[in-house]
């Protein structure tokens, strides 16, 4: 399988793909190698996975290099995924022992009780390319934190960090028959969809968690999905500073070209700051460099899938036939690499496309609204249910706000944030069950409880 590098179109390298018999071959030794580390003590493996965090520090010019390289996001943005990670894999090994240790319940009198979390077993973590460390981390981590082994296949579009994960993995005193890559493309998540593992964990499209939930539901294993989104973002017209407002929800939208689960997807202004707020918007995304994602001060590198740019420009001129104004960009750069104008849209409606299906690129579409009872009719008027952001003054109108909107995470004066101490999970076709925070470590256990009669 040849990795391409989307900024230039050039082969990196080839890889070879895994198949039936290497996939059986993995299975068998994760099968044999997780009943070993179930016995490895909760200390030790947080040890481990905190190593793995210090290597992953400690090769951080080198990690980001290979994840621009094959995804095209900006090095500085590459460095800054790796970093989160680490942070996130902090909190993990800090707050493993109070999720995962053994709970009483009744410590006293004749029959005592608790609860142990036992590990599922041996999981499937089939993973996303735009945030490989990040979504990763939110699976293998607290995966083998839990005593489970991990048969992890990461996007085709991001096999060379998943290859980087497994070596440092391995390096920090992960087994190797504990954590194991599968390489290639769907056929290969065929053949795990197939296997008979003790969970499924997907990070992606709603299409496609939408088939592996089908695929595996028959089995009764455990499923989680992460899914996408078309998250909205108000802002109400109490908001004074509207220049960093208009700053910060820009790169709410098109941070890493707007190729993030929870970038603002659909922004919503009232009438009486619209005009300031778009004039505002404009000139910072009109400010943003965009070209080699290997060159300094660049905010804007390629689209990671060359097909995604015919998508969005079929976004636009859906919505430029139905009475759009393109303020900014609109259409593909043309040369080698898979680039797209960073484009702003205004006089959107639900009627277009842009406004209801996810666009996953560096395009946004802005649209003044009458009130706050409007915004949350807008924003809740959508099949996905990610996050959403409200931008306002008062914090109790905020909340009042938020306590209306349908979705698994809310912002109040922020966007595009993820919380390792908080749980991440969708509602509606953004997918179920969570990961991150407390709840997330407990996903990949299953819960024992003990009547301990003396």
């Amino acid at each position: 399988m040849n990795i391409v590098n989307p900024a230039t179109q050039e082969i990196i390298t080839t890889v070879s793909v895994d198949d039936q018999k290497t996939i059986a071959n993995k299975l068998t030794n994760l099968r044999e190698g997780q009943k070993n580390w179930a016995k490895v003590s909760l200390s030790e493996r947080v040890a481990i996975i905190r190593r793995f965090a210090e290597l992953l520090q400690t090769n951080l010019d080198a990690c980001a290099s290979v994840l621009t390289s094959e995804v095209g996001k900006p090095l500085q943005q590459s460095k800054n995924e790796v970093n989160g990670a680490c942070a996130r894999i902090e909190w993990l090994t800090t707050n493993a022992e109070q999720s995962l240790q053994d709970e009483w319940m009744v410590k006293t009198g004749a029959t005592r009780e608790k609860i142990v979390y036992e590990p599922l077993g041996v999981v499937c973590n089939i993973s996303a390319w735009n945030y490989p460390y990040l979504v990763g981390t939110n699976v293998f981590v607290p995966a083998l934190l839990a005593g489970n082994a991990v048969i992890y296949k990461p996007s085709e579009l991001s096999t060379l960090t998943g290859l980087e994960i497994e070596k440092y993995l391995h390096a920090a005193g992960v087994p190797e028959n504990v954590f194991q890559i599968a390489v290639g493309a769907k056929e290969v998540g065929e053949i795990l969809l197939a296997a008979d593992l003790d969970g499924y964990f997907f990070t992606g499209s709603y299409a496609t968690g939408k088939y592996i939930y089908e695929r595996v539901s028959k089995k009764m294993k455990p499923c989680g999905l992460e899914l996408g989104g078309k998250d909205p973002l108000y802002v109400t017209d109490d908001v004074t500073d509207i220049s960093t407002i208009a700053a910060n929800t820009a790169d709410g939208a098109f941070y890493n070209n707007g190729q993030s689960c929870c970038s603002v997807e659909r922004i919503y202004v009232h009438e009486k700051v619209y005009d300031d707020y778009v004039a505002a918007f404009v000139k910072e995304v009109q400010s943003y460099t965009i070209g080699n994602p290997l060159s300094e001060g660049v905010y804007v590198g390629a689209l990671t899938r060359k097909e995604q740019a015919a998508f969005l420009a079929n976004q636009v001129q859906d919505a430029v036939s139905k009475g759009a104004v393109v303020l900014c960009g609109g259409k593909p750069i043309q040369g080698a690499g898979n680039y797209f104008e960073p484009t702003v849209l205004v006089n959107v409606t639900h009627e277009m496309d842009v406004m209801k299906e996810e666009s996953f690129g560096p395009i946004i579409g802005i649209m003044k609204v009458t009130g706050d009872a409007t915004a949350v009719t807008l924003m809740n008027d959508t099949q996905y249910g990610l996050t959403a952001s409200v931008y306002c003054n008062n914090e109790e109108r905020a909340l009042v706000l938020q306590s209306q909107l349908n979705a698994g995470t809310v912002y109040w004066n922020c966007c595009d944030r993820v919380s390792a101490a908080l749980p991440w999970s969708g509602r509606k076709h953004s997918g179920f069950g969570s990961t991150l925070s407390l709840v997330g470590l407990r996903v990949f256990t299953q819960p024992k409880a003990y009547h301990l009669r003396s």
